[in-house]
């Protein structure tokens, strides 16, 4: 039946495409709307994709990429929904400026920092990432770094924007995204630079959800000089000096004056991302913060002394704070005279 339904003016408006239904059990009065073209068009599609789906799978089954079971449906990224459930974030106490695990937080209002950026502070300002290096998440980046899973790089890249809105309302609104270049020799290797892939993606959800943040894809900006063999295996030193002057910038004067935030898809003792925010800042680059996908965790006490057995590192470290101090006492002189 039809009803008249009393407006704001008193006056009465009749709506005949509603219809006012009474239910003898209940008593209550449910209004019925004609659905909408996209609705019907929708309901249309979530009936036939089920029969299509389970036809494709029959035909040419798919099993995911990460646990190998079997995909229920079509998909473009061959990951199950399970597996992206079992992405973990970060959680732990971390040091405030490398993002690195503590293993115990700081007393009272004391500064979260880890041992390394105590004995020498990175040139970058703040480090973040999404989630530890370990399981799912090792997987999926080895999946799309060596397997040239592609399409998990929009995924991945959503996860590594909420890395980055961990820097809302501390970094500055306006910042140039420079992914860390891979060199000529293994980009034509891999045929692409997976961390150009994540920026990308990253930024596209970014737009929508920080509409105030000023962030430009320079892609360009950060180039590597020489090839370096890959860092997985080696200790904190070795790490160090296979990067040392192995970025350089290739317009400092687009540089001059910026804030840049340097992107990658995993973070381990910081050795890449110290040499790349040094060669920024003696470009001329007002500050360097640093995003990753995922973070390599190494656990230690908090403040826990050196011992015999940590002689690698103490090592490692005692260069890398002779570095900062070297290129903290050069640095006015450096960004006026760039040595590219």
């Amino acid at each position: 039946m039809e009803c008249a339904i009393l407006g704001a003016t008193g006056s009465i408006c009749l709506r005949p495409e509603a219809r006012c239904v009474f239910h003898r059990d209940s008593g209550i009065r449910m209004t019925e709307v004609p659905p909408s073209e996209t609705t019907r068009w929708r309901a249309v599609v979530r009936v036939l994709r089920s029969p299509i789906d389970s036809l494709s799978c029959a035909l040419l089954p798919a099993s995911c990429s990460l646990c190998g079971s079997l995909l229920p449906r079509l998909s473009s990224v061959p990951i199950c929904h399970v597996c992206w459930t079992e992405f973990s974030s970060s959680g732990t106490p971390a040091c405030s400026r490398c993002g690195d695990t503590l293993s115990a937080p700081p007393e009272d209002s004391a500064i979260a920092l880890c041992r390394a950026c105590r004995m020498a502070p990175p040139a970058f300002m703040r480090a973040v990432s999404y989630g530890p290096y370990q399981g799912r998440m090792r997987e999926a980046i080895h999946a799309l770094k060596f397997d040239r899973l592609h399409p998990a790089s929009r995924e991945l890249g959503r996860m590594l924007a909420q890395a980055i809105a961990q820097l809302a309302g501390e970094a500055p609104s306006e910042m140039l995204v420079v992914p860390v270049p891979l060199h000529r020799s293994k980009y034509a290797q891999r045929g692409f630079n997976q961390s150009r892939s994540l920026a990308a993606e990253a930024l596209r959800f970014l737009r929508k959800s920080h509409p105030q943040w000023r962030l430009t894809l320079a892609s360009s900006t950060l180039m590597r000089l020489r090839a370096t063999v890959s860092q997985a295996g080696l200790t904190p030193r070795q790490r160090r000096m296979n990067v040392r002057g192995a970025f350089f910038v290739s317009d400092p004067s687009k540089v001059n004056g910026q804030h840049i935030l340097v992107v990658d898809d995993i973070l381990t003792t910081g050795a890449t991302a110290r040499a790349a925010a040094q060669a920024l800042l003696k470009a001329g680059a007002d500050s360097v913060w640093v995003a990753t996908l995922a973070r390599a965790q190494r656990v230690r006490g908090f403040g826990r002394q050196f011992t015999g057995a940590d002689a690698g590192e103490r090592e490692a470290l005692a260069g890398a704070a002779t570095e900062a101090a070297s290129f903290s006492s050069d640095s006015s002189s450096l960004r006026e005279q760039p040595s590219f």
